[in-house]
């Protein structure tokens, strides 16, 4: 009789739920251990403590997620998350206010992070061998004699209605997937198995955020939804309003370079009036707020670094931000989790015709190279805008980085005034396109162009200040 093939996930963080739905498909049975217990209904838990704060699944993710829980899209709808028409919402840009996007790109889905959570767990719970083991926190993994291969973990079980009562178990796996977030503590657990733990790069732009939710009544019913982003190094402070399920508007305030937004209510109003547009302000003043004002800072953005291990355990993985978390303001997390599960597929499904009942010797290290490369893009984004922060720290970039971002400046400049540029710059954004679509003559040109406008103009200044002279 064929021995049943199991996989453990630390971890029920999205990264760990989408992974759980790939691993599904591989193995006999999967068990997500997770630290807390899932509310019954859509709530914030302590697990994601930016939950209360708005998330935005970008249009490369909000199609993975389709393709791995059919008609998802349609069911938060139905839970009241609104559809949002990208041509009727406001993006003031670094460069001032961008030309509305043409129909080509698709309608966001908004929502809680607590409502898509809680309707990926519902969907999860459908397969049989999805299994949720809550109340667990991960001790430390369990090897073989030689310590070469990983083959399961400790946990430290809790009893939902006594905490008190506590017991330990080992749970035994093929797969072991560590899903756990920036808390992760796989570098501590190989070093106790022998192993080098992960260089870490840590860039840290010092950003913080503060969110509220109003009741979606009065002005509010008739506001256009907004984001009005940073542009560090002159301007560190932007924010958004957008609607939620329930007839609900998070209204996010953000601030870079240790310019955190205030979380009282006198202060946050205030912090809110100062942004290079009224929008939002004008928004919220008079509205009825629901909740507390909640703050959030840890922003850093944190890659580790296991793909560059020279001894690395079998049947071991890293994923989500486990591996590389990204400043959340730039709205990548979703979808770069959703890419992770992706490529989790992908890899498994090559990995099965190459070595007989499903052995997976050497996927562990291929796979940490391959998501290493497809997290490039969004970690070269976000730390090339964290960078600009005068007070950023654990930047250290390269010319061609330097260049590449003196170049996107021109670009977010032709964007205000060009919608074909803007179009393009947004599927990069939604990570539809590559970058390279950037650099394509017809917007690399008008984007030059900028630097001989500019060069211009100062040479016109020069000659009217030695004429007048």
């Amino acid at each position: 009789m064929q021995r049943e093939s199991h996989a453990i996930i630390i971890g029920g963080s999205l990264a760990g739920l989408l992974a759980s739905r790939v691993l599904a498909k591989h193995f006999d049975r999967v068990s997500i251990v997770e630290r807390d217990f899932f509310p019954e209904q859509p709530a914030p838990r302590p697990g994601i403590p930016q939950s209360r704060h708005l998330h935005i699944l970008l249009n490369r993710g909000k199609i993975i997620l389709e393709e791995f829980f059919p008609g998802l899209e349609n069911e938060l709808v139905a839970a009241g998350a609104p559809r949002l028409n990208p041509r009727l919402s406001g993006w003031f840009s670094p460069a001032g206010w961008a030309p509305q996007s043409s129909p080509d790109l698709n309608d966001l889905i908004m929502f809680s992070r607590d409502l898509l959570d809680w309707q990926i767990r519902r969907r999860l719970a459908e397969n049989t061998n999805v299994h949720f083991l809550e109340g667990g926190t991960v001790t430390g993994l369990l090897a073989n004699a030689s310590r070469a291969e990983v083959g399961g973990v400790s946990v430290r079980f809790r009893d939902r209605h006594n905490p008190a009562n506590i017991h330990e178990e080992n749970l035994y796996a093929d797969l072991v997937v560590d899903a756990g977030g920036k808390v992760s503590k796989t570098p501590q657990w190989l070093k106790s198995l022998g192993y080098e733990p992960p260089q870490e790069t840590v860039i840290n732009a010092f950003v913080g955020y503060a969110s509220r939710i109003y009741e979606g009544s009065g002005k509010l019913s008739d506001t256009a939804p907004v984001f009005v982003s940073t542009a560090p190094p002159f301007r560190t402070r932007g924010g958004a309003i957008f609607p939620i399920e329930g007839n609900r508007w998070l209204a996010l305030l953000i601030g870079g370079d240790r310019d955190y937004p205030p979380a009282d209510e006198a202060g946050f109003l205030e912090f809110a009036r100062t942004l290079p547009t009224p929008t939002i302000y004008d928004a919220i003043k008079d509205a009825e707020a629901i909740t507390h004002v909640y703050s959030y800072r840890g922003t850093e953005n944190r890659l580790r670094h296991y793909e560059r291990l020279r001894r690395y355990p079998e049947n071991l993985i890293i994923i989500g931000h486990a591996v590389c978390a990204f400043n959340p303001i730039y709205g990548h997390g979703m979808t770069v989790a959703a890419l992770d599960a992706q490529m989790l597929d992908e890899c498994l499904q090559k990995q099965r015709p190459r070595y007989l009942q499903g052995n997976l010797k050497g996927f562990s290290r291929q796979f940490q190279q391959k998501l290493a490369k497809l997290h490039t893009i969004p970690w070269t984004f976000a730390i090339s805008q964290d960078s600009r922060y005068p007070g950023s720290e654990g930047a250290k970039l390269n010319l061609a980085t330097r260049l590449t971002i003196d170049y996107m400046d021109l670009v977010l400049k032709v964007l205000v005034l060009d919608a074909k540029v803007c179009q393009a710059f947004l599927e990069v954004l939604h990570m539809i396109e590559s970058p390279a679509v950037l650099f394509h003559p017809s917007i690399a040109l008008k984007a030059i162009g900028q630097l001989v406008t500019v060069r211009q103009k100062a040479e016109l200044r020069s000659r009217v200040y030695t004429e007048s002279g």
